[in-house]
């Protein structure tokens, strides 16, 4: 089957896919989307699609799959975004912003607390800070992985001890 044929097959069933869709959904314009989508992964991985199997059983659990990472999706916005009319003093504080005053105060502390680290510790959790991998740290200070690793966590308790104000 050539990958024209099969495109073909595909969109002779997207009207019934729109039935199956809406029962998911119940909103037309989100299950066109579904359709749509739906639609696009068939043909994307038409290559993982096996001659003789049923097509339109296939295209049904696609759109199933679909639908069910997208309502994951969805859900797991949904708990970060807080839409209470109401916002509680918590979330009040997390959501407001701070002044660069704030910000200049904290970056002080922050260089600070880095400034009374030794050579021995402050070198590895920059690096670390800065995206390296511990591997990397390891060969780059020539000294064993296990090693780097204790360092790292003596500088974060140590950092921790010093920045306990902003907890």
């Amino acid at each position: 089957m050539t990958k024209f044929e099969f495109n073909s097959m595909v969109i002779q069933q997207a009207s019934s896919l729109k039935l199956y869709a809406k029962n998911f959904t119940r909103d037309q314009d989100d299950a066109n989307d579904l359709v749509q989508d739906t639609l696009l992964k068939a043909v994307t991985y038409f290559g993982n699609f096996k001659e003789g199997t049923n097509l339109k059983g296939w295209l049904y659990t696609i759109m199933k799959n679909t639908f069910i990472n997208n309502y994951r999706r969805i859900v797991k916005t949904n708990s970060f975004i807080t839409k209470e009319e109401e916002i509680t003093s918590a979330n009040l504080f997390v959501s407001a912003t701070h002044n660069d005053g704030e910000n200049k105060f904290i970056m002080e502390d922050i260089n600070k607390a880095l400034t009374n680290l030794s050579d021995e510790y402050y070198i590895p959790f920059s690096m670390y800070f800065e995206g390296y991998k511990y591997h990397e740290i390891s060969d780059h200070l020539n000294i064993p992985i296990g090693t780097v690793k204790t360092r790292i966590h003596v500088a974060r308790k140590a950092m921790k001890k010093t920045l306990t104000a902003y907890k």
